[in-house]
Parts: C-alpha cells; sequence; structure tokens
C-alpha cells in the first residue's frame, strides 16, 4: 500500500515542479537589474520586452551583472528534470507498448538538452530538442486521441500551433515586437496543458486503470 501511495505521489512531481518553476521564474524578475533589446536604459524586467532568456543572461541588457541568473538557471533544471519524470510515467500509463520506450526516452532526451538552452549553443539545442520533442509529442497526441481526452488534444494542438508560430517569428523576424509577449503566454499554456495531463495521470494512477 504504501510503495502504491508513494507511486501516486511521484505522478504528481511534474506538477510540483511546474508550479516551482513559476515561483522562481517570478523571484528571478524582481532580480532582473534592467534593460532590454528594445530599451537598454529601463530598470527591472519588464513582461512585454524581455525574454526568459534574460534572466539566465550572465550579464543584463543594460550591461551590469544579472543577479536573476542563478534563481532562472534552479528554475529551469527544476522544470526539465521534473519534465523528464512526466515523460516516464505518461509513456508507462498512458501510450500503447510497441510506442511508449520511443515516447519515453524521446522525452527524456528533450528536457535533458533543454537544460543546456542558454550556453552558448543556444540554436544547436532548440533544434535537437525540437525534434526531439516533437516525436514524444506525436505519442503524447496518439495517447490524448485514443483515450478519448479530445479536449487537451485540441488544447494541445493549439499550443504546438503558438510553439511553430514563435519559431517562426525567431527565423523570421517578422512580428518580432510581439514575441516577448507571445513567448509567455505560449509557455504558460504549455505549462497548464502538461499540468492537466499530469492531474489525469495521477487520478488514473489511483484508480488502478493502468
Amino acid at each position: 500500500m504504501k510503495s502504491h501511495t508513494k507511486r501516486n505521489i511521484a505522478v504528481l512531481v511534474p506538477l510540483i515542479g511546474i508550479i516551482v518553476f513559476v515561483i522562481l521564474y517570478v523571484v528571478a524578475t524582481w532580480f532582473y537589474p534592467g534593460g532590454s533589446s528594445v530599451d537598454t536604459t529601463t530598470v527591472g524586467f519588464h513582461w512585454k520586452n524581455n525574454y526568459w532568456g534574460d534572466l539566465v543572461s550572465y550579464t543584463a541588457k543594460n550591461g551590469t551583472v544579472n543577479p536573476a541568473r542563478p534563481i532562472a538557471l534552479i528554475a529551469l533544471v527544476t522544470l526539465c528534470s521534473t519534465l523528464a519524470v512526466f515523460w516516464f510515467y505518461v509513456s508507462r500509463l498512458f501510450i500503447e507498448n510497441n510506442f511508449n520506450l520511443v515516447v519515453r526516452y524521446s522525452g527524456i532526451s528533450s528536457m535533458s538538452v533543454t537544460i543546456f538552452l542558454f550556453t552558448g549553443y543556444h540554436d544547436a539545442v532548440i533544434n535537437i530538442a525540437g525534434i526531439l520533442g516533437i516525436i514524444a509529442l506525436i505519442g503524447l497526441f496518439t495517447g490524448l486521441y485514443k483515450n478519448n481526452l479530445i479536449h487537451l488534444f485540441y488544447y494541445g494542438i493549439f499550443c504546438l500551433g503558438l510553439m511553430f508560430f514563435i519559431y517562426f517569428i525567431y527565423q523570421t523576424k517578422i512580428l518580432i515586437s510581439i514575441l516577448p509577449v507571445l513567448q509567455k503566454v505560449t509557455f504558460g499554456l504549455l505549462l497548464s496543458w502538461f499540468g492537466l495531463i499530469d492531474i489525469y495521470l495521477y487520478r488514473i494512477s489511483r484508480s488502478g486503470n493502468q
């Protein structure tokens, strides 16, 4: 009974990680000195003009040392680590056996690579993590559809569409002015999607249906 309870709680690790990430993200914004790609003279973090990447940079856009970096890096590692747990459980409880290992290791690998997002290999990390993530998402979408979770299926499709739109803007610089806000909105929607799926996984884990 105790081992079963522990497993049920472990399924919620991704949801807990998402909550911790959001808290640390907000805290990190309080320590950001200032400056953005739009105006390097501004003070503090501006939700309209600053990117998530600004928080993990060694120096802020205004040229000063960035004390928000350690907090932002802890947030990133926390999120990636706990979402790796998500891919472990979603493949185990949700995906058919002939595809679950592909989904599991693609998802976990994508999160492992994403940890290095804000190094000198930013573009390479985005491309590699993106390819691995797409493979994992195909399995996840298949699982959502086959389990008749149509609302979560279409919610995920919407988030995926926004992600592709962000990538388009990033590569072409078209509508670049809306990218900081769109990045945050999309990330928030995506994390809420993962959170809702994790709650579903917790419920089916408790019920013992899987």
